[in-house]
This record gives structure tokens, sequence and C-alpha cells, in this order.
């Protein structure tokens, strides 16, 4: 009896299956969420062609710009939700509506906005995703102490903060944790541009830039009024280059500003 027929069939089957396996996880929590980090990874191969590339972890930054849908208008936003964005009116802060981001998993925000602008001018880029709180916590540091601090160490105000990663699928390093980045609730800052032309990179500065030391430190420090947990260059291998900030419900009442 010719068993080849039998034998081509059984493994089309299988290529049939594994493709749809594919395709089933290929954003949940499990197989999409990679390097294992909360805050991204270094950036020492920066690319030149545009801040996009700036962390090589953050899906939502290096492969193709992610399709938005603004959200129907006719959707039914909780008051909470509602309050937040007239708080951002208020500040000055530009700001979009996107429809409901789900990726499986923890990876979601049911209620996103689209951060390209804040009080005073300055421009987000690239523009960050995330839930409105963490929008509202990060325009208020801006506008409180960032920018203030800014104008007394550099006598200029702020051009553009560059952003590194906002809304990203993945989880903390090492555990099955989802990242705050994966619920929107989190941002990393990489370098702040002053109307004057000069960048300060959040990298630790020299031993001799006191002026640059002087002002990272102090809007560090300062972010904890603002924000759950700060965390920046000193603090280990994987904050070498930016400030991470997240708002993450801590329900001892915890920050982690370090």
């Amino acid at each position: 009896m010719d068993t080849r027929p039998l034998l081509a069939r059984k493994w089309k089957q299988v290529g049939i299956a594994i493709a749809a396996l594919g395709a089933i996880s290929a954003c949940t929590v499990d197989s999409v969420l990679r390097p294992e980090v909360d805050v991204g990874t270094t950036t020492s191969a920066v690319s030149t062609v545009g801040f996009q590339n700036l962390v090589p972890s953050n899906p939502m930054m290096t492969a193709p710009p992610r399709a938005v849908s603004p959200r129907d208008s006719s959707a039914v936003m909780p008051a909470h939700e509602v309050s937040c964005r007239k708080q951002l009116k208020r500040i000055g802060v530009e700001f979009r509506d996107l429809a409901p981001i789900n990726d499986g998993g923890a990876c979601r925000i049911d209620h996103p906005i689209q951060v390209s602008g804040l009080s005073g001018g300055i421009r987000v880029q690239p523009a960050a995703t995330l839930t409105c709180q963490m929008a509202l916590s990060f325009a208020s540091w801006t506008k409180n102490e960032l920018a203030p601090t800014a104008r007394t160490r550099y006598l200029s105000g702020i051009n553009t903060i560059r952003q590194g990663s906002s809304y990203s699928c993945r989880r903390i390093r090492g555990t099955g944790v989802a990242s705050e980045h994966a619920k929107g609730n989190a941002l990393d800052i990489m370098a702040i541009k002053l109307n004057n032309g000069r960048e300060i990179d959040v990298r630790r500065p020299g031993f001799f830039a006191f002026r640059q030391k002087s002002l990272l430190n102090k809007v560090r420090s300062n972010g904890c009024r603002y924000f759950t947990t700060v965390l920046g260059p000193g603090y280990d291998a994987d904050h070498a280059d930016h400030f991470h900030f997240d708002i993450k419900n801590r329900s001892n009442g915890y920050r982690a500003c370090r």
C-alpha cells in the first residue's frame, strides 16, 4: 500500500497547525514581551535616522508605525477620564484620543491618548501613547519642575522632550509581571532640547558639568511628587541613559525614587 498521500496530508495538517499557533501567539504576554525589561535597554546603538529607534527593545518604536484610529465620539467615557482630559486642556497639553488598545494579556489601554505637546509650546517627540492620568502627571511635572529648572539653570525655555518609550507590550526583566509600559502608565525620557539649541542628554554628565548635574538631580528628586517610580542613571545598567517615570499603583503607598 502506498502511504505517501497519507503522509503528505499529515504534514500539511501539521504545517497549518503551526501557522495557526503562530498567529494566535503573535501578541501575547508570553511571546511578545521581549526583552523582559520594564524600561527598555541601554541605547548605545542609537539610530541616527530618527528617534523612533532609540529603544531597540520597544516593539512599538522599532516596528513600522502602528496604525491608530481616533476614538468613536459616541463611545461612553468614564467621568474620571473626562475630568482628566479637561485638566490636560487647562494646562495646555496637545493630545488626541485613540481607539482602545488591547494586545493581549495585560497589554491594554482602555482610553488611550497620544500626547504631542505640552504647556509652553514644548514638543514631545515622538508623540507618546499613554493613559490620561500618566499624561497628566508628566505634563504637571514638566510645567512645575522641569521647565522652571531649565530656565533657572540655562536661561532658556524647553523646545523638545525626546522620549524613548511610552506604551509598549512587554514585561519586567526576569519576571512574568507586566511592565507599566504595557499599561500606558510609564514614560522614558532620553534628552531635553532647549530653545537656545542646547541638548541635555539624560545620561550621567561629566565631572565638570555642574549645571547639567544640578538640573538632572533636581528634576529627578522632585519627580517623586508626581510619579510613584522615578529611576535613572546610576540606578542600574538598564537605566543608564534615560529617566523612567511611572504611576504604578502600590497599595502601601511606597514610592521608588532612585
